[in-house]
């Protein structure tokens, strides 16, 4: 999940974000400023340690790392139409792609990189950087609104397929082929997320009202959740939790709202043994009877959680995540802060704020610990991208505990179309610089 943030900060804070993105799985969070970038480990809930940061590049607008690997995508305002890929622990470029417009948005996951531009969409294979399709033609798209799922064995994608309307176009990224269109909403599409297993796909449109959740590749609506009724928000992001239980959605108000994947219908005794569940089934079934907008009303569920930020109107996103083994939802806001709040995954009601970090400060936050420790690097990009071995711990299919990150099985080097791709010896792998792809 990434956003651009507004220009100014509010609240007068050291500098604005100028973007802001978790990774793939929820334990690194990148920041862009006017200065460059950051990157943060989300381990501790107490402590938030500095990855890594770098002031070579200013006015980044873009950040994307892969999973907890070295491998770190950046766009900045100084070249908005070049992509640029980093081994930021040997501080090398992997290298740089230009386009024919600005890059809007970025997507990866451990065998596609995406790259959206207003009209256009190029899926890289992300091995070996090759260009393996351009999807031309596509309805303008000035947001750059796409998603991509991070299982790397579907490699879903998905886009607006309307101008108009909240038409969703999903995409097989692994096929380069379309799969089905979706008519997710009658309003223009303002945010859309797979699951951790590209099994689900969750939507909202303009007006902020309704999120819905499709099962992927079928594309049929399993959920719907109404966000609120009174006024219409901008959903900033959606996010599922890496189990699939709960999804969560922030907005320009002051309220983030986590909703339950579960069908309460199914938990209900077939016979109400009390006269509210008598009158509660009765009032389902009159709804039968309604028109279809009431009756679509009436079964809508509302959040089963919620965390209340202490302002409303910044550029925002959230995710869930496990932190020390427990469930936290987290929110980063442009005004330079994230927000980590406790979520009760029984009984859900309103998340308990429990530590606010600040991002912009005097940079004094410390080397993440924990890479030190872990084993030396493999000797090859491939490595650094790869499907980690079967024996690793996993909390997502195909992944490790820390995301796979740099522990790949090594691509030989006769796959790669440009020679041996190597972060390790610079002289081996010359900076890249490709035109108009």
């Amino acid at each position: 999940m990434e956003a651009e943030a507004a220009d100014g900060p509010a609240g007068g804070v050291e500098a604005a974000l100028s973007c802001f993105s978790f990774n793939q799985d929820c334990t690194s969070l990148a920041i862009g400023t006017k200065a460059g970038y950051k990157l943060f480990s989300l381990s501790s809930v107490e402590q938030l340690d500095q990855v890594h940061g770098s002031n070579e590049i200013p006015d980044v607008y873009i950040v994307e790392r892969l999973f907890s690997s070295s491998l770190v995508v950046v766009v900045s305002h100084t070249k908005p139409r070049q992509m640029n890929v980093y081994h930021f622990k040997k501080g090398t470029e992997i290298c740089n792609y230009s386009y024919s417009s600005n890059i809007l948005s970025i997507r990866l996951n451990r065998q596609r990189l995406l790259v959206c531009l207003e009209e256009s969409i190029y899926i890289h294979n992300i091995k070996d950087m090759k260009l393996l399709k351009t999807i031309l033609d596509i309805p303008a798209n000035p947001t750059g609104l796409c998603a991509l799922s991070i299982n790397h064995s579907n490699s879903y994608v998905a886009y607006p397929g309307s101008l108009t309307t909240g038409e969703i176009v999903l995409y097989d990224g692994h096929s380069l082929k379309t799969v089905c269109t979706i008519a997710a909403h009658e309003g223009t599409l303002a945010a859309i997320t797979f699951n951790a297993s590209g099994s689900k796909l969750a939507s909202a449109s303009e007006k902020g009202t309704v999120i819905r959740v499709f099962s992927v590749p079928e594309g049929q609506k399993l959920y719907e959740f109404r966000r609120g009724m009174k006024r219409y928000v901008t959903i900033s992001s959606l996010a599922f939790s890496m189990d699939s239980q709960f999804l969560c959605a922030s907005s320009n108000t002051e309220t983030v709202h986590i909703f339950k994947l579960e069908h309460l219908a199914n938990s209900r005794p077939e016979e109400p043994s009390t006269w509210s569940g008598y009158m509660g089934k009765m009032f389902m079934a009159a709804s039968n009877y309604l028109p279809a907008q009431v009756s679509d009303m009436m079964n809508q569920d509302r959040a089963f959680a919620t965390g209340r930020l202490n302002f409303s109107g910044q550029k925002n996103i959230c995710t869930l995540s496990t932190i020390q083994k427990l469930p936290r939802l987290l929110v980063a806001s442009s005004d330079g802060h994230l927000y980590i709040y406790n979520l009760d995954p029984q009984d859900g009601g309103e998340c308990v704020l429990i530590k606010t970090h600040r991002l912009l400060g005097s940079g004094t936050t410390e080397e993440n610990k924990e890479n030190d420790l872990r084993p030396s690097l493999p000797q090859s990009y491939a490595a650094t991208v790869a499907r980690p071995s079967a024996s690793s711990a996993s909390t997502v299919p195909g992944y490790s505990e820390d995301g796979g990150a740099l522990r790949g099985e090594v691509i030989p080097e006769h796959e790669f179309a440009t020679g041996p791709v190597c972060l390790d010896d610079e002289n081996e792998f010359p900076p890249v610089s490709i035109r108009n792809p």
